[in-house]
């Protein structure tokens, strides 16, 4: 019996959250301008942390086609920036620019358009991840899992597996 994949499914087999997401991701990003999610994902990479820290791309406006002529080349991004980076990213502009075109292979961008904004302009896209408290190990589990693991010679094994038998246990009590 032959099993049909779909476009995002793959039979038997995990399917990446990026895959799943990657139909609803582009959809968004169409409507904001990007016609390719690269500016988006590459934004690090493109400017460097440090200006990334305080930038984040909010929008391309692709020029109107001209009457009989080619399309034209080279969109507008629009670009948020802390207060005093916008500056920068003036000064900038010209290397940011060219970097998007390096990455997409052809004049995506034409010119650069600075909105600034407050630190809650940026936060969206910045909230950061606290992990939560680590739970004190229960000393019964401890002594349970050091004795399901007392026969192996190699420290390091040793103690990896007794930290899986501990977290094995943890589980299993009702």
């Amino acid at each position: 019996m032959a099993v049909t994949e779909g476009p995002m499914q793959r039979a038997g087999r995990f399917t990446p959250a990026a895959d799943l997401l990657r139909h609803t991701i582009r959809k968004a990003g169409e409507k904001r301008g990007f016609a390719t999610m690269r500016i988006l994902t590459h934004w690090v990479e493109i400017v460097g942390e440090d200006l990334a820290a305080v930038t984040k791309p909010l929008e391309i406006r692709q020029p109107r086609p001209r009457k009989g002529g080619a399309a034209p080349q080279g969109g507008t991004l629009t670009v948020l920036a802390l207060g005093a980076a916008a500056l920068r990213i003036e000064m900038e502009s010209d290397r940011i620019r060219d970097r998007i075109n390096a990455c997409h292979g052809y004049r995506a961008v034409e010119r650069l358009r600075i909105r600034q904004t407050s630190l809650a302009g940026l936060a969206e896209a910045r909230a950061p991840f606290t992990p939560p408290p680590a739970a004190t190990p229960d000393p019964h589990l401890a002594e349970a899992a050091a004795a399901a693991t007392e026969g192996v010679t190699d420290t390091r094994l040793r103690l990896a597996l007794a930290t899986l038998a501990a977290n094995v246990l943890s589980k299993s009590r009702p």
